[in-house]
């Protein structure tokens, strides 16, 4: 279980091996942890030191595994004291059709427990400067229609409603946001 902890004490970093427990215990959280947004696919990897290899891999173009794939950066939102896991993030560099049309430039999960706390405002915040710092000007943010804390977290952070689009393959109606990066 996520503790009640102060923002101001949380900072977005890229994982390590060091957080490999709090890792661990962040996936537990989840009751469905199948798909944990913003992870990576985290929970599809044997190991987390798997993972943590796959990550390092999508950071560059030249070293992408997988087709179809886009570079990105993984970041989680983590508590110094006690060392815990609040969120995980999923900055892409560039877009693809898919992630044009649904799943945008970033993606991002707040463990249940930590919820409606202000932690998706403040990760959602702190990774637009990280994509600023990658020379990005404007980023897409996508969530499901009906995830209305997610939809507030995006307008809290400036983002603008561009539409609604079916997503096919999900069988859920998604809207696109578009945060402008000053």
């Amino acid at each position: 279980m996520i503790n009640d902890v102060k923002k101001e004490g949380a900072k977005l970093i890229q994982p390590s091996l060091d957080l490999l427990d709090a890792l661990q215990v962040y996936q537990e959280t989840f009751d469905n942890p199948g798909h944990i947004a913003g992870s990576g696919s985290i929970t599809t990897f044997p190991t987390i030191e798997d993972w943590l290899i796959a990550m390092k891999l999508y950071e560059n173009e030249e070293t992408l595994p997988n087709e179809g794939r886009v570079p990105s950066r993984q970041y989680v939102l983590v508590q110094e004291t006690p060392q815990q896991i609040i969120g995980m993030l999923a900055l892409r560099m560039r877009l693809n059709d898919y992630l044009l049309n649904y799943g945008g430039h970033i993606g991002y999960s707040i463990a249940p427990s930590a919820r409606k706390k202000g932690y998706g405002s403040f990760m959602l915040k702190e990774s637009l400067k990280e994509a600023k710092n990658f020379g990005l000007a404007r980023v897409l943010i996508t969530c499901d229609d009906d995830n209305l804390a997610s939809a507030k977290v995006i307008e809290k952070n400036h983002g603008i409603l561009e539409d609604r689009r079916f997503d096919e393959e999900n069988q859920k109606w998604v809207r696109r946001y578009w945060i402008t990066i000053d």
